[in-house]
């Protein structure tokens, strides 16, 4: 962490995302894409895939966050990978900011 100010390799394992990006920059978080969550709670081959990039990160003292968790069986195979983090409609949906905090904030205050 340089000056407060921290990098997540956003969309890990689709695109244009590179392990050299993992060598080169100094990254603190990857946040796997969601496309490798589909089919997870299924037997999809991906959960090797993700628990490979998880055991990379952490040996390289990064953080990890999942993408898309939409389902408890998906949000207990990542708790049981040791990801860091999850993200996606399990934990809840878009919304507005005023939602945002009648949800998390005020009914944490009161």
């Amino acid at each position: 962490m340089l000056l407060g100010v921290k990098i997540s390799l956003d969309d890990f394992g689709t695109g244009y995302s590179s392990l050299n990006y993992v060598n080169m920059l100094p990254i603190d978080t990857i946040k796997i894409d969601k496309s490798l969550i589909v089919g997870l709670e299924n037997g999809s081959k991906n959960i090797f895939i993700i628990n490979s990039i998880i055991v990379m990160a952490h040996s390289l003292n990064i953080k990890v966050i999942t993408e898309g968790i939409e389902t408890e069986a998906q949000f207990h195979i990542l708790k049981e990978l040791k990801c860091d983090a999850i993200q996606g409609y399990l934990i809840g949906k878009p919304m507005t900011v005023s939602e945002f905090e009648e949800k998390f904030i005020n009914q944490v205050i009161t």
